[in-house]
């Protein structure tokens, strides 16, 4: 795959070992968003592309290619494709920003964390597993996992590399056979992951990658009742969707979805430092992480002083293309979802918050063709407002104000979501008091933000059900069965 931005980049979907263009349709352009530029055309595939897919994975599950091999040689398979993930890191890294826009130190970091789950699950599938049961002296009880069998993977475009990763991975590991969906908008380092799992020598028909859209491709593998599994991280609302289709067919779902996630600072912090991790929860990944830090809940003995902080290090923060020295945050990903984000801003003018900074499109300094905003932060807003309830995917934050422990809670809990929380405070017993009471999936005190390939991803509430990452990311890809042995 050639990363030159004079040519585009001619993708492919990859079924049943083999690469192909979507026949008669015209191909989906990839935008640099930095820039506005194409950069890489993409198949548009069909319905039957899907189940085409779905039929090579079928054939290969079935046939035990995979499925049969042992924990060890699937365990090797892995490692080697994260030998080749390092061996490709710099040219991943330049794709991933150009195909997302975000800066390039965040993209190294993907691709350095994408090998290291490759080898966290090559070592796990080895680990002992199972149960024994002595439940008569006539019958030996165990329990073992198996693959469940054909996977539809669905991936959003924040985490182009990582996020196919997380899935492919455990999923692989497993014994499972996978049909992969990557987002239309950031399919180029998800199909440079396909070249390398095809240049390790995966049997056909195990991976399959089918490029489209959510609406044609994507509900083709829900619906189809060949696919055992759906994994799908993204919006809430396609989720909703997912979860209704699945159940025509009663397939295992596993949902990673929205979130509006509160970081509360307590009176007894360190400015400086709450506000450096302030900054970071929100305008990492221009704030288009399911997990940001986007509600600041702030105790009122120092909301102004937080404010005042927190605003002069939004100021300093450099916007510009992601491959550009020193630049600290990228574009928004598409025109669509800068449109998206500029409308929430307003809303958040007309609900009669404060806009304490940012705001604005920026369209000085070579940045117009590119979609970029300025770091926006709102100030005296309300709980039943919709940039304090709704999950705007963008560097824009609310900055809330509280009184007491119980005060902080009720707010922090007071939306939808649950997928991450964050609480500041040099009082450890308050700590784990506020931390226990969060309806969130992942938290952190005294920090905000490090993931781990050995801790379970995912949220309470409408933030989604089951679990990436760790052992319990494993077991998602997972059948249990009881067998029962007679020893007469």
């Amino acid at each position: 795959m050639s990363n030159s931005t004079t040519t585009a980049i001619d993708l492919k979907m990859y079924i049943n070992g083999e690469w192909k263009a979507a026949e008669g349709r015209p191909t989906i352009p990839v935008i640099n968003p930095a820039n506005g530029e194409v950069f890489a055309q993409l198949p548009q595939g069909t319905v039957a592309d899907a189940k085409d897919a779905i039929a090579a994975a079928r054939q290969a599950f079935d046939a035990g290619v995979w499925s049969d091999i042992s924990a060890q040689e699937r365990s090797e398979y892995l490692l080697k494709i994260a030998d080749k993930i390092e061996e490709y890191a710099e040219e991943l890294a330049v794709l991933e920003t150009m195909d997302n826009g975000k800066a390039a130190g965040e993209s190294s970091a993907d691709v350095s964390d994408a090998a290291a789950c490759f080898r966290y699950y090559a070592g796990l599938i080895k680990a002992p597993d199972g149960q024994t049961y002595h439940v008569s002296t006539d019958i030996q009880a165990m329990v073992v996992r198996e693959p469940v069998g054909v996977c539809g993977l669905i991936v959003p475009w924040n985490f182009p590399l990582l996020m196919s990763v997380w899935k492919i991975a455990p999923a692989l590991a497993a014994g499972n056979t996978i049909v992969f969906k990557p987002s239309e908008v950031t399919p180029v380092t998800p199909q440079k992951l396909i070249e390398i799992i095809e240049e390790v020598g995966v049997p056909a028909g195990v991976v399959n990658m089918v490029t489209g859209t959510g609406a044609e491709v994507g509900n083709a593998i829900v619906e189809h009742a060949d696919v055992d599994l759906i994994s799908f991280t993204g919006g809430t609302k396609t989720g909703k969707h997912i979860m209704k289709t699945a159940a025509d067919t009663i397939k295992k779902v596993s949902l990673e979805l929205g979130g509006k996630s509160p970081n509360i600072i307590f009176e007894d912090t360190d400015l400086d430092t709450v506000v450096e991790y302030g900054l970071g929860g929100i305008f990492y990944g221009t704030g288009q992480v399911c997990s940001a830090g986007s509600r600041i809940l702030v105790q009122d003995t120092i909301y102004d002083q937080y404010v005042e902080a927190f605003v002069e290090g939004a100021k300093k923060i450099k916007v510009g293309p992601g491959n550009v020295e020193g630049v600290e945050m990228g574009p928004l990903v598409s025109q669509q979802h800068l449109e998206k984000v500029l409308g929430y801003i307003e809303i958040g003018k007309e609900e009669g918050a404060t806009l304490a900074y940012g705001g604005n499109r920026i369209k000085t300094d070579g940045l117009e063709n590119g979609y970029f905003v300025e770091p926006t932060v709102f100030t005296n807003v309300t709980p039943d407002m919709r940039i304090v309830q709704e999950e705007i995917f963008g560097p824009v934050v609310v900055i809330q104000k509280f009184s007491t422990e119980e005060e902080a809670i009720a707010l922090a809990n007071g939306t939808v979501y649950g997928l991450a929380a964050g609480v500041f405070t040099t009082d450890g017993a308050r700590a784990m008091r506020v931390i226990r009471k969060m309806k969130a999936g992942i938290t952190w005190i005294n920090t905000f933000g490090p993931t781990f390939n050995e801790a379970p991803w995912g949220g309470y509430k409408q933030s989604g059900v089951g679990r990436n990452l760790g052992t319990f990311g494993l077991d998602e890809f997972q059948e249990v069965k009881q067998i029962n042995i007679n020893l007469q």
